[in-house]
């Protein structure tokens, strides 16, 4: 009887498990960033104040092709945090009210917003702090108008760095949420 038991408990884990439809998460590819010009380029595509300006200040009205286009300014998909922080820079706010209101327009569109953290502090901090700075991009977009069901809230802590080193600079690359979007 006990054996049964937890043959139905493993079983229905694995069913819950196989049901639930994450989607690809993101595709991952290219060099990692594992010298400090190399970093520090890499951090500046992302935050590169004119560049950004002028993207923002266009006001075309964007379409799905637009999230495949690199100039479009939907294409900033990475927003950097402070040590032990989760709130959002100012300048970061720009890029989330973008991709509010792309997904506000376009209610079929759903994305992941995974949180990221560096190496320094426990495993289960990092894994927190990851999901609270998710979380509070989720909540300055549904401020927005975004539906709560267009956006998956998941945090892998420190387990997906983008910069392998041991130092500020890595450790900046580090402390992220990335918004992907879902089959896009």
């Amino acid at each position: 009887m006990i054996k049964l038991m937890r043959y139905f408990i493993v079983l229905s884990v694995v069913v819950t498990l196989a049901g639930c439809n994450l989607g690809p998460l993101k595709k991952r590819g290219g060099k990692s960033a594992d010298t400090t010009t190399e970093i520090q380029d890499e951090k500046n595509k992302y935050t590169d104040k004119e560049d950004s300006t002028a993207k923002f200040s266009s006001g075309e009205s964007m379409d799905v092709s637009s999230l495949n286009d690199p100039n479009s300014p939907l294409s900033q998909r990475v927003l950097y945090f402070d040590l032990d922080s989760s709130q959002i820079k100012d300048e970061d706010r720009e890029v989330v009210t973008v991709h509010a209101e792309f997904l506000a327009a376009h209610s079929d569109i759903t994305i992941v917003l995974e949180g990221h953290a560096d190496e320094r502090g426990s495993r289960e901090y990092n894994i927190a702090l990851g999901e609270k700075r998710a979380k509070t991009v989720k909540q300055l977009m549904t401020l927005q108008g975004v539906a709560e069901n267009q956006i998956q809230v998941i945090s892998f802590g420190e387990e997906r760095p983008v910069a392998l080193g041991h130092d500020a600079s890595a450790w900046n690359l580090n402390r992220r949420v990335e918004i992907l979007y879902t089959g896009y």
